[in-house]
C-alpha cells in the first residue's frame, strides 16, 4: 500500500480526493493530510510517505486593480510554497510529488464568438498574476524531477462536482431560476470531480510523472449544461437561439456584462487527444455527472 499525504487542509479537491480513496482504493492508497497555514508542516515527517500530493494554493482571483501585497501573497502561496513543499519531499526520500497546476497557465478563456484550442504545443503564457503565480510553481516543481524522484503536474480545466465552488454554483442557481436562456454555440472542457479523483489514484498507483491535461470525455456546451441541470431539479427552462440577442448586447457593453457574457459563453478547450492515456478515468459521463452535482 502507497502512503499519501495531502499538503493542504479541507480543501475542496484534498478531501473529495480523500473519501474518493477510502471508497475505492482503500487496499491500495492511504490517505494523511497537514495544515500548510501555520507552518507547523515543515516540522512533519515526510519520510513515512511514498506520495505527497500538495493541493495548497489560492485560486478565484479578483484580478481586477489589486495591491502589489496582494500579488505577493499569491506568489508566495502558489509559487513559493509548492516549490518549498516539493523540494522537503525530494530531500526527506519521498518517491512522487503530485501538484495541481492549472488551464490558467495558457491564459484567460477566448471571448465569446472566438475560439481558444490547446494542444499539447501550445505554450503556457499567463494573462495575469493568478495564472503567472501557478505557471512559476508549474516549472519550478517540474525543474526537481529525476531519475528517483518522480514529479506529476496536472493542468486540469474547470472542476465541479457536488459542494464546488466557482463559476459552476452561479450557472447552476441561474438554470434553476430563469425561464429562457440563451442557445450560443461555444466549447469547453471541464473536469468532473469523481473523473479527477479516479486519474489521481491511476497516477499515484502507476507512479506516472511528467505534465497531463485530464478533461472529462465530452465538451461542455453553456446551454446544453443549464437544460440538464434545469431537468434534473425539475425546473423547466426553454433554451433558445432567439435569445443570443442579450449575449451579443452584453458582449459590447464595457465591464460587469461583457465579462460575464465572455465566463459563460467563451470558448477554451483542450484537444481530446492530449488527455487519453493508458488508463481509463473518465468514469462519469456530463449527465451523469450533473446529475451527481444536483443530487
Amino acid at each position: 500500500m502507497k502512503k499519501v499525504l495531502i499538503t493542504g487542509a479541507n480543501s475542496y479537491i484534498g478531501v473529495s480526493f480523500e473519501n474518493y480513496v477510502k471508497e475505492h482504493y482503500n487496499s491500495e492508497l492511504s490517505v494523511d493530510t497537514v495544515d500548510m497555514i501555520d507552518g507547523s508542516w515543515r516540522n512533519k515527517e515526510f519520510s513515512n510517505y511514498d506520495i505527497v500530493y500538495h493541493v495548497a494554493g489560492i485560486a478565484h482571483a479578483d484580478v481586477g486593480k489589486v495591491s502589489d501585497e496582494v500579488k505577493a501573497k499569491y506568489y508566495a502561496i502558489n509559487t513559493d510554497l509548492a516549490i518549498e513543499t516539493c523540494k522537503k519531499a525530494k530531500s526527506e526520500g519521498v518517491s512522487q510529488f503530485v501538484f495541481m497546476s492549472s488551464a490558467i497557465v495558457y491564459g484567460d478563456s477566448a471571448p465569446y464568438g472566438k475560439t481558444k484550442k490547446i494542444s499539447k504545443d501550445t505554450e503556457p503564457t499567463p494573462a495575469n498574476f493568478y495564472g503567472d503565480s501557478k505557471w512559476q510553481a508549474d516549472k519550478g516543481v517540474r525543474e526537481l524531477a529525476d531519475e528517483n524522484f518522480t514529479v506529476t503536474v496536472l493542468r486540469p480545466p474547470m472542476i465541479y462536482g457536488k459542494g464546488s465552488k466557482g463559476n459552476y454554483p452561479t450557472l447552476a442557481k441561474m438554470a434553476k431560476k430563469l425561464p429562457v436562456f440563451p442557445n450560443v454555440q461555444n466549447e469547453r472542457s471541464m473536469l468532473y470531480i469523481e473523473n479527477l479523483c479516479e486519474f489521481l489514484c491511476q497516477v499515484m498507483i502507476r507512479e506516472e510523472g511528467g505534465v497531463f491535461w485530464p478533461q472529462n470525455a465530452e465538451y461542455t456546451k453553456t446551454s446544453d449544461m443549464v437544460k440538464i441541470i434545469s431537468e434534473v431539479s425539475g425546473h423547466k427552462i426553454h433554451v433558445s437561439k432567439g435569445w443570443n440577442w442579450v449575449v451579443g448586447l452584453a458582449r459590447i457593453i464595457p465591464g460587469k456584462p461583457r465579462g460575464l457574457a465572455n465566463k459563460a459563453f467563451g470558448n477554451l478547450s483542450y484537444d481530446q487527444t492530449m488527455s487519453r492515456y493508458e488508463f481509463i478515468y473518465q468514469i462519469v459521463d456530463l449527465k451523469e455527472s450533473i446529475k451527481r452535482t444536483e443530487g
